[in-house]
């Protein structure tokens, strides 16, 4: 059985109780995507609802890896909670932002700002009109 060409690695702490923390190294592609769900999917139903998505050594994100995020994003903010995005690189980020997911998913440069955000709104983003 072949290796993959660039396996990604998932890290997940739990800085708080309802909060994950997933490090993600690698590239998050078609190849890698279900993989990262899984890692997502195990910790929504561990209950968490703060979702802190650590991409700074993400070299590549396509499509697969936005529409993780997103999903995961709708299903948190259901709950309610929220997705954050900590420290895309250049590339990733262009992707984020020209894709709009930059404005719908916040990006923070560290972990704790992340944190303070989920401080400033425990129930997940707040929806304008909703």
């Amino acid at each position: 059985m072949p290796i993959a060409q660039n396996p990604l690695s998932v890290e997940v702490t739990l800085p708080r109780e309802d909060v994950a923390l997933l490090k993600v190294e690698g590239y998050l592609d078609v190849d890698t995507a279900t993989e990262f769900q899984h890692h997502l999917a195990n910790q929504l139903h561990h209950g968490r609802r703060h979702f802190l998505l650590d991409l700074s050594e993400v070299p590549f994100m396509d499509s697969s890896g936005m529409n993780i995020i997103l999903r995961v994003y709708q299903e948190a903010r259901d709950l309610p909670g929220s997705v954050h995005i900590i420290s895309p690189p250049p590339a990733v980020r262009r992707v984020l932002d020209l894709t709009g997911v930059s404005i719908t998913v916040p990006v923070s440069q560290s972990v704790d700002e992340a944190l303070s955000r989920v401080d400033a709104h425990p129930e997940g983003p707040q929806v304008p009109g909703a």
